[in-house]
């Protein structure tokens, strides 16, 4: 029996709803806040979608769609381009080809590896934009960023186990 266009169509859309998710919350670190120095330090909302999906569902968010997030990362960010596209996808890569070990094991060893994977995500592109620019950036503000993203990862991943069971599940 040949499923209607409908159920297709569905189907689909369900599997956009990991790029789609990512690419909102890279929107949401090009939202002015008004605050001085905190697009600096803000966290990397786009690598935590990158890594969870990377983990939990990576037909859906594939090592090519990481790299576009990564560049559009870049623009947005005003980032030398290819840093962000380079750092979306060693972590894209580092966590879907871990995805067996992360696979039932508790939050807090996600979250640890998340850390680990994180630091060096960020130094990582510490030192490309350092050496691109020709000199040492601040690390100052690279800490707090790595602190920040660390600390909004919880409540990230709530959001997006949700959104997984709400509209994955099935899929």
């Amino acid at each position: 029996m040949k499923t209607s266009i409908w159920v297709r169509m569905d189907t689909w859309v369900r599997h956009l709803i990991p790029f789609s998710i990512t690419m909102f919350l890279l929107l949401l670190t090009a939202v002015p806040t008004h605050l001085p120095g905190f697009a600096g330090i803000a966290p990397m909302l786009p690598l935590m979608g990158v890594y969870y999906w990377a983990i939990y569902r990576p037909d859906l968010l594939p090592a090519w769609l990481a790299f576009i997030i990564g560049l559009l990362y870049d623009i947005v960010g005003g980032t030398p381009l290819g840093v962000n596209a380079l750092v979306m996808l060693l972590v894209q890569g580092t966590a879907a080809s871990q995805r067996k070990f992360f696979l039932g094991k508790s939050f807090a060893v996600a979250w640890w590896a998340f850390g680990l994977l994180t630091a060096g995500a960020i130094g990582m592109a510490w030192m490309l934009v350092s050496f691109l620019l020709g000199r040492a950036i601040e690390p100052g503000p690279v800490i707090f960023e790595y602190l920040m993203t660390l600390c909004f990862f919880p409540i990230l991943t709530w959001m997006l186990a949700r959104t997984q069971m709400a509209f994955l599940k099935d899929v």
